[in-house]
């Protein structure tokens, strides 16, 4: 009587935990893509003065040729002087800024830059600029007067502005940048080439000096039509940022390419060129063996089995990509992959159970895994056969 009662209860307790306890766990088995590395890329940089060129958001510089040493900047250094002016007086995008009164400071500027054969565009006593009139005239036809004028009135003295500008520079990482003047007409305003990578990156980042650089030309109250001195202006994509003439040709230049569906800006720069017309030349080369050094890599396809489940009652199921993905690498960057996918019981369909996270260099790629099938419940009667995986005796 009693055993049949002990039965009758065993039973009555195995049904119930055998039928409506969850099933163990099941692995995948995972299998991550692998990602060829791409061919290196190829450049030939001029072999004199010094150049260098460097994507924004890619680590350190793409190619460099030539010395190392600092170079005279000639006018660049007047994106040195736009900096720390909007650093004191900053504008917005499309603001125009205070309107600033010439005085006979101004004309002296003006005479005493044209006594020197500098870049000068007129002025008189009592005519009426804007702050953005000022940056205009100082980086669209690089006007060297106008560069005094626009320190002057920032700071109240050259020698106010240099100290801010040593400060500014200091501050930003740059302490290989000399700036003796407002202009760079003095051959000791100088900076090496992979200085002044990050000084057309800090341009840029300024939304008003990247409107000013990349406008081919203008006209202004007082002075009329002016072009600028930048001739590459939507040449190969180039769209900024500053020439400069002393005994060689400098430019240091921005430009926007196209690779796959990306939008990369180049930041570049070649210093003591023979001449214009060769180192535009040499630019319009470099643009392109950057652009044909990217690649655009595909790394997974939507739909792409990366790892298996296969139930201990037989239902199968895949984890595949949750979408397309490909990252832009420079030359022969290598792409590492990690997939992972949790265990699982019982999952629908599109369930998220995994992840793929794509390195390339600086760049991140994470791509969810989902299901691509539904793990079903076993049902009563392989529950009650199965009784030590239930139980996580098996």
């Amino acid at each position: 009587m009693f055993g049949g009662l002990f039965a009758l209860l065993a039973g009555l307790t195995y049904l119930p935990l055998t039928l409506l306890a969850p099933v163990g766990e099941t692995d995948a088995a995972v299998a991550a893509p692998q990602i060829a590395t791409p061919a290196a890329a190829e450049t030939n940089l001029p072999d004199y003065g010094a150049s260098a060129i460097a994507a924004i958001g890619h680590e350190g510089v793409l190619a460099q040729a030539g010395t190392t040493e600092a170079l005279p900047m000639a006018s660049i250094t007047k994106v040195v002087t736009a900096l720390v002016v909007l650093d004191a007086h900053p504008l917005a995008s499309g603001e125009a800024g205070p309107s600033i009164t010439m005085t006979a400071a101004d004309v002296a500027y003006y005479r005493d830059y044209l006594a020197r054969n500098g870049s000068v565009k007129p002025v008189r006593a009592g005519q009426v600029y804007t702050q953005r009139e000022l940056l205009e005239l100082m980086l669209i036809p690089s006007a060297n007067n106008y560069s005094a004028t626009l320190a002057v009135w920032a700071y109240g003295s050259v020698d106010a502005y240099l100290a801010a500008a040593r400060a500014w520079l200091d501050a930003h990482g740059l302490p290989g940048i000399q700036v003796v003047d407002t202009s760079g007409l003095d051959p000791r305003s100088r900076a090496s080439a992979a200085d002044l990578l990050r000084l057309g990156e800090l341009a840029l980042a300024d939304p008003v000096i990247a409107e000013i650089v990349a406008t081919p030309s203008t006209s202004l109250s007082n002075i009329g039509p002016v072009e600028n001195t930048n001739k590459l202006l939507g040449v190969n994509g180039i769209d900024g940022i500053k020439t400069g003439t002393l005994d060689g040709a400098n430019l240091l230049f921005s430009a926007s390419i196209t690779v796959g569906a990306r939008e990369i800006e180049l930041v570049g720069v070649v210093l003591d060129g023979p001449d214009h017309a060769t180192i535009n030349n040499a630019i319009r080369s470099m643009v392109e063996q950057v652009q044909a050094g990217f690649r655009e890599v595909r790394l997974i396809t939507e739909g792409e089995i990366v790892a298996e489940y296969s139930t201990p009652w037989g239902d199968e199921a895949d984890a595949v990509a949750a979408h397309d993905a490909s990252v832009v690498v420079w030359g022969d960057t290598p792409v590492t992959v990690t997939a992972t996918a949790r265990e699982i019981r019982l999952a629908e369909k599109g369930d998220e159970v995994g992840e793929l996270v794509f390195t390339a260099g600086p760049h991140t790629v994470t791509v969810p895994l989902v299901l691509a099938q539904d793990v079903e419940d076993p049902g009563p009667w392989w529950r009650l056969g199965h009784p030590e995986i239930i139980f996580g005796m098996g």
